[in-house]
Parts: C-alpha cells; structure tokens; sequence
C-alpha cells in the first residue's frame, strides 16, 4: 500500500482508470456517431446478443440503467430494424426484446470497432501486458458485479 502522504491524486488507480474510460468511451462514441448509435445502444444489443435479458425490466437491471432508459434505447433501435419486440405470451404486459439479423450486423460492426480503438489503445503495450491487463481489467469488472464472459 502506498504511504498516504506521498501518494499524488493523479497517479491514483481510479483517477487513471476514470480519466482513460472518459477518454475511450469519447472515442468509441465518435466512432458509432456513423451508425447514429451511442455506447449504451451497443450495450444492449451486446445483453440481447449475449441472451443475458430479454425483457426490458432484466436489460434495466443488469445495465443498471432506468427502465425508461431502456425503452428509448429499444425504441431506437427498433426504429433502426435492430431489434423487435414481442409481447410474452407468459405476461401480456411484459415485451421482450430480441435482435434481428440487421441487429446482429451492426452489434458484429460495433464490436470491429471497438477491436480497433482496443488495438489504438494497446499500442505501447506488449502482448504480455495487454493480456494481464485484459486480464485484470476481466476480474475487477467481476468484482463490480458486471457481466464478464470467460
């Protein structure tokens, strides 16, 4: 543990890590900006992909988004031919939501692109060092509760 008195906010694990998520999220952002799709837009179409969800009340809680946040999202990418929503025939009053082929298309477009900004991002590292820290980045996403493929 580092002594407290000599330790500098900036070379702090969660300033770095806060001040890097903003920078990246920026640019994979202006990266989706051609598909009109934002971060989040992508999020649930990786939870729809993934079968991790399927009603829009699930989506919310494991995005730990609001509900109604998940309703524009959906109402979005609906508009898009991205995803579709069916009634549950178990509960009348719940949708649940699925992709669509074009949904699947552009969820495989996004993920090339955050392929590219990874690359971008681990270019001053080694290959020994991008795997530990895809690594650590995997467990410490883990122990937040996020969802984590192995």
């Amino acid at each position: 543990m580092p002594n407290m008195n000599d330790a500098k906010w900036t070379e702090t694990l969660s300033f770095r890590l806060s001040t890097l998520g903003v920078l990246v999220a920026d640019q994979y952002a202006e990266a989706l900006a051609v598909h009109d799709l934002k971060p989040k837009h992508v999020g649930l179409l990786e939870v729809l992909g993934s079968g991790l969800a399927g009603s829009q009340l699930e989506i919310a809680k494991l995005m730990r988004v609001a509900p109604s946040l998940v309703v524009s999202l959906a109402d979005h990418l609906e508009s898009m031919g991205a995803i579709e929503r069916l009634r549950d025939p178990a509960d009348r009053r719940r949708q649940i939501l699925s992709l669509t082929s074009e949904g699947r298309d552009l969820l495989a477009e996004c993920t090339a692109k955050a392929l590219v900004l990874d690359a971008k991002v681990a270019a001053e590292l080694t290959s020994s060092q991008h795997a530990a820290l895809s690594e650590a980045l995997g467990r410490l996403a883990a122990s937040y509760g996020l969802p984590v493929r192995k």
